[in-house]
């Protein structure tokens, strides 16, 4: 029998992370914390593959279980408040009461609409989180952050709203595509850059067995990442100070997607991309050293990340959307830099002409 890696999160809201195989199978766990009846979303990229065994698997579990299901159109393009709508619609239309719980199934873009149902249903429902991809597995489905996106940015309108249990069934990556696969590393390689720098050593010498997909290679990645996640989390659950480190890249990230129309780079992508400008930004304030990058922009090269902003964005509509970022305050800009690896910081008042050279390249 496969032993399972748990990492516990603290704080005024406990919960669990599970991670291993056959997860989603499971119908003792996928049921322990369910009190009510069950409501599943997915999109219709994973609900062909796993939709019906997390069905059968609940109601083996609990015979006579009610249980509805919706799916939606999968990729960041569907994270909107219509879609939204549409889940509270299809959570209304099932019966759900007061002591559902929402399972969202899926990676980042179900983990967050479906938590942001859950959040908003009669003022807040239960949620698990079932992370089928890897990046969902080490950032977006642990923390209770969810939301959906507006045209002016990306997770503009969204909820705190923290889960009762999160199981990252590691079988899950055997089907996901390589792009998906190679995504997810640039949120594991933001947790040694801004905590861990011996993880970016250890990433540095597994990064073959990783991007092969070797089960106790990518358990590990995924339990180091939740431990540094959940330890942050566990400091600061609504982002008034620490939390933001684990916002390093994003800002740049951010506004790339939202000027390519959330149809070009993927988010992790995107990351990978703004992880290599913050370090850039850093290099031109005199935090770090141009060594410092290098190594950066080789680890994530070695995983088959872009390192450089996409061709023909503007630095002034890029600007325009920093500007909007969550990160940003009353008083300008506010990024994460780092003087280092391992060695995050929050910085506010950035010169916008520093951050205007970095976008210029």
């Amino acid at each position: 029998m496969t032993q399972h890696r748990t990492v516990d999160v603290g704080g005024s809201h406990l919960y669990r992370i599970t991670i291993g195989p056959g997860l989603l199978d499971d119908g003792a766990l996928l049921a322990a914390t369910l009190r009510g009846d069950a409501f599943v979303v997915s999109d219709d990229a994973v609900a062909p593959l796993y939709l019906q065994r997390v069905l059968d698997a609940l109601s083996a579990a609990r015979p006579g279980l009610r249980i509805g299901h919706w799916t939606m159109p999968a990729g960041e393009g569907s994270k909107t408040l219509a879609t939204f709508g549409q889940a509270i619609d299809a959570i209304a239309s099932a019966g759900m009461r007061r002591d559902a719980t929402v399972y969202a199934l899926g990676g980042g873009v179900v983990g967050d609409l479906a938590g942001f149902a859950a959040a908003a249903w009669m003022r807040g429902v239960d949620c698990v989180q079932l992370p089928t991809t890897l990046l969902a597995m080490v950032d977006s489905s642990v923390g209770g952050k969810t939301a959906v996106d507006l045209p002016q940015g990306k997770n503009l309108v969204g909820a705190f709203h923290p889960p009762r249990a999160v199981l990252a069934d590691t079988a899950a990556l055997r089907t996901l595509p390589a792009r998906e696969l190679r995504a997810g590393l640039a949120e594991v390689v933001k947790y040694g850059a801004i905590v861990d720098a011996p993880f970016l050593d250890w990433l540095e010498a597994n990064a073959d067995a990783l991007l092969a997909g070797d089960d106790a290679a990518l358990a590990e990645a995924i339990a180091r990442s939740c431990a540094h996640k959940a330890a942050i989390v566990e400091r600061d659950p609504y982002e008034h100070g620490d939390r933001a480190l684990l916002n390093f890249g994003h800002t740049f990230g951010h506004a790339i997607e939202t000027s390519q129309g959330y149809g070009g780079l993927i988010h992790g992508e995107a990351v990978a991309v703004g992880m290599v400008q913050a370090a850039l930004l850093s290099e031109r304030l005199g935090l770090s050293s141009a060594a410092d990058t290098a190594r950066l922009r080789g680890l994530l090269r070695r995983f088959g990340l872009p390192v450089e902003p996409p061709p023909g964005l503007d630095p002034d509509t890029l600007l325009a959307h920093m500007r909007l970022d969550k990160k940003a305050q009353s008083g300008g800009l506010r990024f994460i830099v780092w003087d280092g690896a391992g060695r995050a910081r929050v910085l506010a008042g950035v010169p916008e002409s520093e951050v205007r050279a970095v976008l210029a390249g």
